[in-house]
């Protein structure tokens, strides 16, 4: 899966992390590893352009999603038709906007962009919560999978760290696993 992350944002954004939510949510949904998506984070006044012109609503807002036209009309919901490869398109992340709503929220930055990528994902897959049902289903969703992503991050975490000290207990530190 080819996911291509870039902060034109002027904010300290950790890109691998959400090439990493990005990645979990997709292949938790099962579509196609040859699909390709683009994560952008930009300024207020880009954001701001963005939402005006695609929109028509005034300032900046937190996500956009810009699914790419030729896949528009099709929805890429894992209850569709088989779904493969494509150019899925574009999540753009505002984090001086999202900042904002972390604080509110009571958790960091860091945390309110994966909900934000995930949350953008799910649109580019056709998820909507314009309807109040929608929106349960939608949300429950990004819960389920920024939860599940955490969990086996942290997973991964703690064998690496077993691995590290046993590795330095056996006095195999440096040397590859065989």
């Amino acid at each position: 899966m080819s996911i291509e992350v870039s902060n034109e944002s002027g904010v300290t954004v950790d890109e691998s992390l959400l090439a990493s939510v990005a990645r979990y949510a997709l292949d938790a949904m099962r579509v196609n590893p040859a699909a390709e998506l683009s994560i952008l984070a930009v300024g207020l006044d880009v954001m701001s352009e963005l939402h005006e012109r695609w929109m028509d609503e005034p300032g900046p807002t937190d996500v956009m999603s810009f699914p790419m036209d030729e896949f528009a009309e099709e929805s890429r919901r894992p209850d569709a038709p088989e779904m493969g490869p494509a150019l899925l398109g574009d999540i753009v992340l505002c984090p001086e906007f999202a900042r904002e709503q972390a604080k509110k929220a009571g958790h960091g930055l860091a945390d309110e962009l994966h909900l934000l990528t995930v949350h953008g994902v799910l649109h580019l897959l056709g998820y909507d919560h314009a309807e109040p049902e929608q929106e349960r289903e939608m949300f429950a969703l990004q819960n389920k999978l920024l939860t599940d992503w955490r969990a086996a991050r942290q997973l991964a975490a703690e064998r690496e760290a077993r691995r590290r000290t046993d590795s330095a207990v056996l006095g195999t530190a440096g040397l590859e696993d065989g």
